[in-house]
């Protein structure tokens, strides 16, 4: 199967989070490496938005690609949330609270663990994003970067704080609006596939 221009974009988002959980990791012994991290990430939130405008306009769209693409962010969201969380890890004086790292994560796992119960029910699997679940993702990112700019922000805009504080509290929220929605999906669907069976039976 031939990677499409979409599909090694999201690949290349994928090998980009080994160096940005690397420069989060000694950011505290080299300040600098926090402008890193901040780099690598801004280029991994950029091409999340561009694999799926090029995946549209050249009509690349693929199962792989619609697999890859969440899996991407997710990975690269809890992976930045857990080390944000940590003290040893965490932008000093902004740390992410735990519930909001629990919350998001908590939802993926959540998710992942319904996809796998339906592919065992239906032996078919489908991953049909929606629009909460984008702007989850979306606040998600916002969140993040936030955080990492906002030892050069907070200083001379202290407001900086409350939009942090509600960036990662409207994260938490959507993060636990979208459970639900999937959920109740994931239910909707198996209910068709067992009246669909119990038809064909």
């Amino acid at each position: 199967m031939r990677l499409t221009l979409a599909n090694e974009i999201t690949i290349l988002r994928i090998l980009l989070i080994a160096p940005f959980v690397i420069c989060m990791l000694n950011m505290h012994e080299t300040p600098a490496l926090r402008y890193a991290a901040l780099a690598i990430f801004v280029v991994m939130a950029a091409s999340d938005a561009i694999d799926g405008y090029i995946a549209r306009i050249k009509k690349q769209t693929s199962r792989l690609g619609a697999f890859l693409d969440p899996l991407a962010d997710k990975l690269l969201i809890t992976c930045a949330a857990i080390l944000l969380a940590i003290p040893e890890t965490a932008v000093e004086g902004y740390m992410l609270p735990p519930t909001v790292v629990v919350l998001i994560i908590g939802k993926d796992l959540l998710l992942s663990l319904g996809c796998v119960i339906i592919y065992l029910i239906t032996s078919n699997l489908r991953i049909v994003p929606v629009s909460v679940g984008k702007l989850g993702t979306a606040l998600q990112l916002a969140m993040v970067t936030a955080i990492l700019i906002a030892p050069d922000v907070h200083p001379v805009f202290p407001p900086w704080i409350y939009l942090m504080g509600f960036l990662w509290w409207s994260a938490a929220a959507i993060a636990v609006a979208a459970t639900i929605i999937y959920i109740r999906r994931g239910i909707r669907y198996i209910e068709q596939f067992e009246a669909t069976t119990s038809v064909q039976a």
